[in-house]
This record gives C-alpha cells, structure tokens and sequence, in this order.
C-alpha cells in the first residue's frame, strides 16, 4: 500500500470511527417556581431529579450529551412564554421540563407546538392539555385535574359528602379542577351549592372561607395548590370549619404540603397523588438519594415526575440516535414506559402519561412511625381507570 493510500485508509478509519462515537448534544431547560408558592412542590428539586434522570441512564456513556439549565417563571405566563422563547430561539434548548402553575403551562405548550421543539409537563394539572389543547410535541406526565377529582372528589361522595362547596384559585388550574369535581360530584348524585374564586397567589382567605362555611355545604373543595392550600386549611382551622362538622377536600396536594402544615393540622385529609416515596423499594431507594442531593427533603410528585418523564425521553433518543422532535415524540409513544417510580405504563395519543393513582389518608401523628412518614393507602387507582378516556378528551390527535 502506497503512502497516499495508507493515509486515506486511516483518514476513512478516522471518519467512521468519529461517527460511531458522534454525540447527541441535547439541552433541558427546566422552568417552573423557584422562589413563590409551588417552589417546594417543584423548584431547584425538580432540576435535581432531571439531573439523576441524566446520571442514571449513563446518558454520557451512550453518546448522549446533555445540558440542563432552569428558570424562574414567577407562575406569569408572560415571564414563562419570555423564557421559553428565548429558550427555544437563542439558546439551543431542545426540551422544556416542568412547568407547574397551567396558564404558564398552556402558553407554553403552543409555543412549543410552533417552534416543534418538546414539552415534558410534570407540574401543570389542567387535564385541557391533553384535551381541546393536546399538542404533537407535549407528553403530561404526573396527574391531571381529572384524575384528581376522580380520585379525591369520588371518595368524598362515597363517604357521604354529597354537598360541595368551591374554594378555586382564580386561573385555569383552579377552574379546571373546579370543573372536573364539580362533574363527578354531580354524577355521583351529589350537588355543587356553591362557590368562590380567590386572587392567585392568595394570602388571606378569611371571608371566602366564612362563605364556604355559610354553605353548611359538607364538603369544601379546596381547588387550589400549594401555599394557597396550606394556608387555606391553616385559616379553616382557626374558623373551628372542620370541628363544625365540615370536611375539607385537599383536591390537589403534596407530601411538601403536608410538611408544611404538620400531621397535627393535617391528619385525616384524604388526598390523591400519583407517587409517594414509601410505596415500595424501588421509591425507597431513589428517594434516599434525592433527599441526599435536595437539603433531606423527600420528593413531591412533580419531582418524580420530572426524573420519569426525562428518563423516558432519553431513552428514545438513545434508541433513535436523533434528537428530532417529531421522531423522538413518536418512539416515546411507541415504547412502554417503566421506572422504579412510576412502574409500567404508556403514552398515549393524545400526549396522557398513563400509569397508577393511589388515594392516600395523611396520618395521625401517634401513626407516623418517623420523619416524612405522612400516608396511609387507602386504594390503588388502576391505570386504565385513573385517567380520562381516549376518547373523551376531544383530542384532535385521537383518531376515531
């Protein structure tokens, strides 16, 4: 072999080499509230949990290389759309994770869709994202706003609460779950006699309070998340509402909710959650080390969430090769999912991550046995049953 040859052999040796050890280059940004109401529900632990989701899968190894960066939305869907344009446009960010509060949620979601980029929803409940709203490019991940009132607004019904009166945060979230109970009270027989929409955030809810217990309704509906929540039953404590006889319904809340108000003020509520660190070993295990990286806290669902749903998508990438959008979205939806936190499930057509719900009882606090020790099971909610229907979100990706 001439001189020339040999080089060409070893500059074509070189190339193919290069090719088989090529890089997938991929940017996360993770955006939701870092410093408002849902900053514990979602916050700097949500980047954590996309950070193990990375280190986990051994991204690097499989010639994925991956950076993640966050933001602050403020829960304003104008600073959130800002963001995620200049995100998308200037600074080469590929998926966006997140995103709790669902008006920033929605007007993300379009931009997405416009920009064929992906949106991994975890911390937005309004079930109109995978409904009138579902997007090609958005995968909603934890729960919904059906699947809550499904969860918690049924069990209420069959223990009796058959009257409900609203307490709903002024913005799409606490309409959207305000309508979704409404509808499952009202099929299970029972009657909605009221309701009241609070500014979002909130801080005093004294005289929506006093109107709720006017109602003599037996059920009031707190359709409203994180620091409103936990204020919400704090101030319902000091108007004596449940020792009136009254029953509080937590429609969206979290193992952080419930740290926060004590087991001494929350014990009883009955509440729906799609992830809970205690349920079995493979939750133990991950949420040990979570808490090890995020100051002893254990995970919220948003959280875990989070790890699944970039798991998930870093392994379609790692099967395709590809970063490509539309690619990617379908082989997400093509393969099972399965994680130790989720355990087996599906993506569906219309963008609906489906998998178990569990109704959970927070404890008395002579139940807990220690620290973040908050729940008692009541029932596991099926997969199949947990979530809306296929063909009754009114999906334009829903054929048939």
């Amino acid at each position: 072999m001439t001189v020339k040859k040999l080089l060409l052999a070893t500059a074509f040796a070189g190339m193919l080499a290069g090719a088989a050890h090529a890089e997938v280059a991929i940017k996360i940004g993770v955006m939701n509230d870092r410093s408002g109401i849902y900053a514990d529900v979602a916050g700097e632990g949500s980047v954590v949990a996309a950070r193990m989701a990375v280190e986990d899968f051994k991204a690097a190894e499989k010639g994925i290389k991956v950076e993640i960066i966050s933001a602050d939305h403020q829960n304003k869907p104008d600073i959130g759309s800002n963001i995620v344009r200049q995100w998308y446009d200037n600074d080469g960010v590929d998926v966006v994770a997140d995103v709790p509060t669902s008006s920033v949620a929605l007007a993300v979601n379009q931009i997405t869709k416009d920009k064929n980029k992906i949106f991994l929803v975890s911390g937005a409940a309004a079930s109109d994202l995978t409904g009138a709203q579902c997007s090609p490019n958005t995968a909603h991940w934890t729960y919904d706003t059906w699947s809550l009132a499904h969860g918690t607004g049924s069990a209420m019904v069959r223990k009796g609460g058959d009257t409900w009166f609203f307490l709903t945060a002024d913005y799409a979230f606490g309409h959207a779950l305000e309508r979704d109970t409404g509808n499952v009270v009202k099929a299970a027989g029972g009657k909605v006699v009221g309701t009241v929409r609070h500014p979002f955030p909130g801080r005093d809810f004294s005289s929506f309070l006093l109107q709720a217990q006017a109602s003599k309704a037996k059920v009031i509906g707190l359709a409203n998340a994180g620091g409103d929540t936990i204020n919400s039953i704090k101030q319902a404590a000091e108007f004596g509402i449940t020792q009136g006889g009254q029953n509080l319904a937590g429609l969206l809340m979290f193992i952080a909710d419930v740290h926060a108000l004590s087991l001494k003020t929350a014990q009883g509520l009955v509440l729906t959650e799609a992830f809970y660190w205690d349920l079995n070993d493979g939750t133990r295990a991950w949420s040990k080390r979570f808490a090890e990286k995020h100051g002893g806290k254990m995970p919220t669902m948003v959280q875990a969430g989070v790890y699944s749903s970039v798991l998930h998508y870093l392994k379609a990438v790692d099967a395709l090769k590809s970063k490509d959008a539309a690619k990617v979205m379908a082989k997400m939806k093509e393969m099972p999912t399965d994680d130790p936190l989720f355990g087996k499930g599906q993506l569906r057509a219309d963008g609906r991550k489906i998998h178990d719900m569990y109704l959970f009882e927070v404890k008395k606090p002579q139940e807990s046995k220690g620290a973040w020790d908050y729940y008692k099971l009541l029932a596991t909610i099926p997969a199949a049953e947990a979530f809306r229907p296929l063909k009754d979100g009114g999906c334009p990706l829903v054929k048939g």
